[in-house]
């Protein structure tokens, strides 16, 4: 859990008083092959949030991570360096949960430009097959499985983080990828 921790604080925007790490550790580089990065323009100002392969063509994150010029990094472990693992493809699309408000069905989809190759850095992360069991759109993973989709929290990174349930999304999630 803490690898998972130190993740989602290093993909939080910057000036959120996370750029700190108390109490982690670097996860080993590319042990999380379904970390997405997504980075795109809100207002002119450059914004990121995390996200997660589901699909070659698929990645899912939190609704508020909406913007201009929206792209996603797969296979990076240092997002500051170029590394040949990273494939960057830009979002051909972003499907916003239809009932999204003010980060209630905050979940989103993007349907990449292309599809990501998969390799030993990228690989999606599969779906919850039933409803039985950081930073925007981080995946919460258990059992290998994405069960959850950062939300919101507290600015400090102390407890409780919202997330939204993926379960419950399944049947929006699968009749929107297989739309597109």
């Amino acid at each position: 859990m803490q690898p998972l921790l130190l993740l989602l604080a290093l993909l939080l925007p910057l000036g959120t008083g996370t750029e700190e790490i108390i109490g982690g550790h670097e996860v080993k580089p590319h042990s999380r092959p379904y970390m997405a990065f997504l980075q795109f323009l809100d207002n002119g100002k450059k914004r990121r949030c995390g996200s997660v392969l589901v699909h070659k063509y698929f990645v899912l994150t939190a609704a508020h991570c909406r913007g201009s010029s929206m792209r996603v990094i797969l296979g990076a472990h240092n997002i500051e360096k170029k590394e040949r693992t990273q494939q960057v493809i830009p979002v051909k699309r972003a499907i916003p949960h239809p009932d999204y408000k003010n980060f209630s069905n905050d979940i989103m989809l993007l349907k990449l430009e292309r599809k990501a190759k998969q390799t030993a850095a990228v690989k999606p992360l599969r779906l919850p097959e039933s409803k039985n069991p950081g930073d925007s759109g981080d995946p919460l993973v258990c059992n290998n499985m994405v069960q959850g989709i950062f939300s919101y929290g507290k600015q400090n990174g102390t407890p409780p983080g919202i997330f939204m349930k993926v379960s419950h999304f399944l049947p929006w999630i699968k009749r929107t990828m297989k739309r597109l």
